[in-house]
């Protein structure tokens, strides 16, 4: 139930605006997000990168609506990619990419083309590309895309949802040798007819695609901060003799960080989530669904507007 409310406050403006004008905002926001300038990501990412974790950049914003908006974000994430490179963390690091944010919504080829040429930039400096999945009517395109994207750049990554409940078969579509597959259990409000909708179906589906990812030859990223999950990831490496270069855990930024760190003492590769910009209210409101109990957090701060 809680869930649903946050998720229905995500799409409200009125809602945006009192957040965003909350004196303790900044500081619920620095909390989530690695700053809103590439020159904050790059601070927060050589943070993390001293910390012994590897980043996977993500510039926030879904609501393109204009060739010239998607236009401005691929300059956007050239230049992150630039940065990167400049700053020496773009070897080994990754970007992740919404496809909304590049036009998908009102133009495919567009969005792919873009998404290319960040791809060939990305490649340029040793970094990867994740394609991000958002609601379920945009996931054949986005699969799409990803095939379109691999026949050049094979090692680009696709994120498959457990909620939604086509996506065990998704999984032994994907779970190929070299394929890359981030696998988290979703953030957006979904029907009944394509997600489960109790946490303990959506964490037995995580298990079951665990479980597909992990026996085939590909490279799954597990994307979970649920200790019970992460638990069975340590157990299903083990079951199918995965050494800790072949597989990783993916954690968001400010989402407890210090598993992330007890993890990346294990001998395990931990890549944080690392998103930036002034888009940021969609992306924390979805945080806080994923997780209720930040509400309190975000409690604190509105309780002290002036």
């Amino acid at each position: 139930m809680l869930r649903s409310v946050i998720l229905a406050a995500s799409r409200s403006t009125a809602i945006e605006r009192l957040v965003a004008t909350t004196p303790l905002s900044r500081d619920i926001v620095r909390r989530f997000v690695g700053g809103t300038t590439i020159d904050e990501a790059l601070s927060a990412g050589a943070e993390l990168a001293g910390a012994g974790l590897t980043i996977s950049v993500d510039h926030l914003g879904e609501d393109t609506t204009t060739p010239e908006q998607a236009s401005a974000v691929r300059a956007e994430y050239l230049a992150l990619l630039d940065a990167l490179d400049r700053a020496g963390l773009a070897t080994g690091a990754d970007v992740s990419l919404k496809l909304s944010a590049l036009g998908q919504r009102f133009e495919d080829k567009a969005a792919t083309d873009h998404a290319l040429a960040i791809c060939v930039a990305a490649s340029a400096v040793g970094c990867t590309v994740t394609l991000d999945m958002e609601d379920h009517t945009t996931t054949d395109s986005t699969l799409d895309v990803l095939q379109t994207l691999r026949v050049d750049h094979p090692d680009t990554g696709a994120v498959l949802q457990a909620y939604l409940r086509r996506t065990e078969a998704d999984c032994r579509e994907l779970a190929t040798l070299g394929s890359r597959v981030r696998l988290c259990k979703g953030a957006y409000a979904e029907p009944e007819s394509v997600a489960y909708q109790s946490a303990i179906d959506v964490d037995k589906s995580f298990v079951r695609c665990m479980n597909i990812l992990f026996s085939g030859p590909g490279y799954p990223m597990v994307a979970s901060h649920d200790p019970r999950l992460i638990a069975i990831a340590e157990d299903r490496a083990r079951w199918f003799d995965r050494a800790p270069e072949e597989f990783e855990f993916q954690m968001l930024y400010g989402v407890r960080p210090a598993e992330q760190q007890r993890l990346a003492e294990k001998g395990y590769t931990v890549r944080v989530y690392l998103p930036y910009g002034t888009d940021w209210y969609g992306y924390l409101m979805r945080r806080l669904a994923e997780r209720p109990a930040n509400v309190a957090f975000l409690g604190r701060a509105l309780r002290s507007r002036n």
